[in-house]
């Protein structure tokens, strides 16, 4: 950009591309999608990284949280702003030793300084209280037991949200899967081969953002035919506290399945090639699940596809018009899963509408997922109700249909 300086540096992404920071508004102002801070300040473009030794990453990462939630008066916002940029100086003075010489840093430095003095803040006040994290001691606190939610992505593409329900969505493109504070999930569909409406995940990608001193920034991708067990950046951990890694991937299947634990926030997600699709099985905390602002307002996983995006589960495109194959793919189905719910359904979807009998184990891989993540065997079964493919009947259907009995019933 023209007549401005930016000081770039790694960041935990707090959205999907970057935190813009004007030397003249409040940060919280000027959010856009992404994984990168930038201070414009000046008249000058500069673009760095920290050295690995340097932690400026968690300065960045408490700065950021901290004037996310600032009050919408001018004057309210500017005090916050002052009060978190003091916080920002004083942490950037305690890595000064372990930073020297680190270009990120010393930009980081003078990138606060030219701030402080834009904005008029007094360099003694209060300072921005940090954001309690969600889960202490990067791992689950021991003795306590959260409440995990399972989600679960697979086929044509099917979507087990969250909250138990159960959309076959038109999602062609990428799509957010999650969308929070702590994990952002990606997922891209394509037109399957040979099929004329059916459409397969073909890529997968997630990224754990930065947190405190648990780890920092890492991501993770796969595409169809390649499921790594490692990292983007080729390891197969991230992240140590007192002994315990934070992040780990391993494999069952070499190529076509990867396990990833992230111990920091208990959370698990699974991703496996069936057929000729990727699928991904998540379990995770209510509470990392439900830490997410109202801008991240997409996410498959949380409210399922957009309705305009839904189709019917019971009734898929065929393959070929010609061609009836519902009955053989019911058979097909029936033989391989145990109960007649919504994987059973999902199952008949991608045999119609691909016509090929592979895309039947990406049901079976979500199934056998949700076996392992949800404890309550009676919850891991859902049902279709009505020609919609909902997972539960229209709340205003049943208060209408409540009302007219009660009218009736009042009538002398």
């Amino acid at each position: 950009m023209r007549g401005e300086e930016r000081y770039q540096f790694p960041l935990r992404a707090s959205s999907r591309s970057e935190i813009l920071i004007r030397a003249n508004e409040p940060p919280h102002l000027q959010v856009e999608a992404g994984y990168s801070v930038w201070l414009l300040t000046g008249n000058r473009q500069v673009s760095v990284t920290p050295a690995t030794s340097c932690h400026i990453l968690r300065c960045n990462s408490d700065f950021v949280a901290a004037t996310l939630d600032l009050a919408v008066s001018r004057e309210a916002v500017n005090a916050g702003y002052c009060s978190a940029l003091r916080s920002y100086a004083m942490c950037t003075k305690r890595l000064s030793r372990a930073c020297r010489g680190d270009l990120a840093y010393h930009s980081a430095v003078q990138g606060i300084e030219d701030l402080l003095i834009q904005h008029r803040c007094p360099r003694v006040g209060p300072t921005a209280q940090p954001r309690p994290p969600l889960l202490k001691r990067c791992r689950v606190t021991p003795g306590q037991t959260p409440e995990y939610l399972h989600c679960s992505v697979f086929g044509d593409p099917h979507i087990r949200t969250f909250n138990n329900d159960f959309h076959t969505c038109a999602v062609p493109g990428a799509w957010p899967l999650i969308d929070n504070e702590y994990l952002y999930v990606q997922a891209t569909s394509s037109p399957a081969r040979g099929g004329m409406y059916a459409t397969v995940l073909t890529k997968i990608t997630i990224i754990f953002k930065n947190w405190r001193q648990c780890i920092d920034q890492q991501l993770y991708q796969a595409e169809l035919d390649n499921v790594p067990a490692a990292f983007a950046d080729g390891s197969m951990w991230s992240g140590e506290w007192r002994g315990h890694r934070s992040l780990t991937v391993r494999t069952l299947n070499p190529g076509r399945h990867a396990e990833i634990r992230a111990v920091h926030v208990g959370t698990v997600l699974v991703v496996r090639q069936s057929g000729r699709s990727l699928g991904l099985s998540v379990l995770s905390p209510r509470g990392v699940v439900e830490a997410f602002r109202p801008e991240q307002d997409l996410q498959l996983c949380v409210w399922g596809c957009p309705p305009s995006q839904r189709l019917n589960t019971l009734h898929p495109p065929p393959s070929d018009p010609l061609m009836s194959t519902a009955l053989s793919a019911e058979d097909h189905c029936a033989g391989l899963l145990p109960a007649r719910d919504v994987y059973y359904q999902a199952c008949v979807f991608d045999l119609i509408a691909s016509g090929d009998l592979n895309s039947s184990m990406a049901a079976v891989s979500a199934l056998q997922d949700a076996q392992t993540m949800i404890p309550d065997r009676e919850g891991v079964h859902l049902l279709l109700v009505g020609s919609a493919g909902h997972t539960r009947p229209h709340l205003t259907l049943l208060l209408l249909l409540l009302l007219s009995i009660l009218g009736t019933l009042s009538r002398p």
